[in-house]
């Protein structure tokens, strides 16, 4: 079964990052139902909505000194790098780009942006 939108398992206990998750999750999955005319606003939208949740994630790295930055960063670098080379004239490349993007983002949330809760909390604590 194609896991899709948000649930609540997806929570990482800091209400300012499960509610940019939520968003950014119900926005990817907006968009893969998209119709052609609206994808390539919409997947502007998301890497637009994408580069500032990553910026805000990687400000607060570096405030906490964060031993995997550096990995976390080239997830980012990755995915982001992967949706500006689309191109804009292939909606269907698009859409199956999209697709993938879902289930990466669910397992970012539950591994790399996972340890970044617990030492963000860690530190708080």
């Amino acid at each position: 079964m194609e896991e899709r939108g948000w649930n609540p398992d997806m929570a990482l206990g800091i209400p300012l990052f499960d509610e940019a998750h939520q968003a950014l999750a119900e926005q990817i999955d907006a968009l893969m139902d998209a119709s052609d005319a609206d994808f390539l606003e919409g997947l502007q939208q998301l890497i637009e909505c994408l580069e500032e949740d990553f910026r805000h994630e990687e400000a607060l790295m570096e405030t906490i000194n964060y031993p995997a930055i550096k990995q976390h960063r080239e997830q980012h670098a990755r995915v982001l790098a992967s949706l500006h080379q689309l191109d804009e004239t292939d909606i269907a490349a698009g859409k199956e780009a999209v697709k993938l993007v879902l289930p990466w983002f669910h397992a970012h949330l539950a591994t790399a942006d996972t340890a970044l809760a617990r030492a963000l909390q860690a530190g708080a604590a």
